[in-house]
């Protein structure tokens, strides 16, 4: 087996691992509807973060842009397989701990997400697949691109939904009355 091979199945290990944590603490595996979508766009929805794609994948692919910066910088050394391996593994603990009752509820006291309940664990699987999709990009892609990409990313996803990355940090950690206001379209 080649080292690349060798590394491919440390981050599907991850992935599985993750898929089975997910599980155990009580995660649906599909959507609750009984299918699973290629994409969801409705984001007030009880379907929101259940299927494959969402309004929240951007975030994902901006997560990888970030890994792959931060890991650059810090542990350039390491190689790409390792340093997305590392990647997979910050993905997978923050799918686990979005995923714990405490934040579910932080979201929903915080945040415009009143309906939400969790992804399922395909969307959290999806969502580690999207981060290492931003991760692959970033790693071939010129930074200022890459930047580019993420700026329209956040813009793109901040003019249709009121939400985005960065506003979902912000909102978590220190919510806004008068941005929770304005994401409520008021």
């Amino acid at each position: 087996m080649t080292r690349r091979g060798a590394w491919l199945l440390v981050i599907l290990g991850i992935v599985a691992a993750t898929a089975a944590v997910l599980l155990a603490m009580g995660r649906v595996p599909i959507c609750t509807c009984g299918y699973v979508r290629p994409w969801h766009w409705q984001v007030a929805s009880a379907e929101n973060s259940q299927h494959l794609i969402d309004w929240y994948t951007p975030s994902h692919v901006t997560h990888g842009f970030l890994f792959y910066a931060v890991l650059h910088l810090l542990a350039g050394r390491l190689g790409l397989w390792p340093r997305a391996a590392i990647a997979t593994l910050a993905e997978a603990a923050w799918e686990i701990a979005e995923n714990t009752d405490a934040v579910i509820r932080r979201y929903r006291e915080a945040t415009i997400a009143l309906d939400y309940f969790g992804d399922s664990v395909v969307n959290s699987v999806s969502d580690i697949g999207w981060m290492l999709a931003g991760f692959a990009l970033a790693a071939r892609l010129p930074a200022w691109a890459t930047v580019a990409l993420a700026l329209a990313f956040e813009i793109g996803v901040g003019w249709a939904i009121r939400d985005n990355l960065a506003l979902n940090v912000l909102m978590l950690l220190w919510p806004l009355e008068a941005v929770r206001a304005w994401q409520a379209g008021g």
